[in-house]
């Protein structure tokens, strides 16, 4: 069985995957977009892509590729804990440049502040890209924003721990397949995400759709609203309800009888590692 994850080796993802799928073939891809369109083309069985921050938020790169091409559903969800190590070829290295993915980069910003105020900060695929590029300049004064297992993985020294802006950080990454796969993982909840579109503007057109919700006791534990890449001020609504039994196609139904479009993202358990 083959696994994509967005890498390269050592990225959070590389270790989500790996947790998930000890003994699978796990494929590095390095950008998100690609690695979906791995799994598309059936390179991959299974596509481990980061979906949300509990502190930057969701990762739009991929909730709007998912959104707005195809019909790709996420069959299990991994939490994992995030600790950010900043590391280089050496531990004095008068840092001008700092690499890393977006969401890291946000999440170090206090730090980086602090410490490196006048660093250039570089935007890079993955955390582990960013690693790996720091290694092979040995010579440039820079520095990578990446997990401790990056610095293994890529023979460089951390300068700095843990520095992440807030302790407890977190982030989701769906496993998009056809089957749900067989995790030797604890599960603690399960979960079912969809996007909505509403017919159009008309006051009370998003509170019709959320009131079904309230009616059938639903526990909502996410709405955030996206772009639909149409006009200004045209959204689809992203939502995640636990899923507490009730009947989906009956929900989904009386959602879609006031002209709302619903769109499935998954049904799937949620494992915490």
């Amino acid at each position: 069985m083959k696994v994509g994850f967005l890498g390269p080796i050592g990225s959070f993802t590389y270790t989500a995957s790996l947790t998930a799928f000890p003994q699978a073939d796990l494929v590095p891809v390095e950008s998100i977009t690609d690695l979906i369109k791995a799994y598309e083309k059936g390179l991959v069985d299974y596509a481990v892509v980061p979906v949300e921050n509990s502190i930057e938020g969701s990762v739009h790169q991929t909730v709007d590729y998912l959104f707005h091409q195809g019909n790709i559903t996420a069959v299990a969800e991994i939490v994992l804990p995030i600790k950010q190590q900043l590391m280089a070829t050496g531990l004095d290295k008068e840092i001008e440049r700092v690499y890393s993915h977006p969401q890291a980069l946000a999440q170090s910003k206090k730090f980086l502040d602090e410490n490196y105020p006048h660093a250039a900060l570089e935007i890079t695929e993955s955390t582990a890209y960013a690693a790996r590029y720091v290694a092979e300049n040995p010579d440039d004064n820079i520095a990578a924003i990446a997990p401790s297992l990056s610095a293994e993985t890529y023979g460089l020294d951390i300068i700095a721990n843990d520095i992440q802006e807030i302790e407890d950080n977190n982030t989701r990454f769906w496993v998009l397949g056809t089957k749900v796969p067989n995790l030797t993982l604890t599960s603690k909840e399960k979960k079912v995400s969809i996007a909505l579109t509403l017919a159009d503007n008309q006051p009370g057109a998003l509170y019709q759709a959320l009131k079904i919700f309230a009616e059938r006791k639903l526990d909502l534990t996410k709405i955030e609203s996206r772009p639909l890449k149409t006009v200004l001020g045209e959204y689809f609504f992203l939502l995640d309800f636990l899923d507490n039994g009730s009947n989906l196609s009956s929900i989904f139904s009386d959602i879609e009888a006031n002209g709302t479009t619903v769109k499935l993202f998954g049904t799937y358990e949620v494992y915490y590692l």
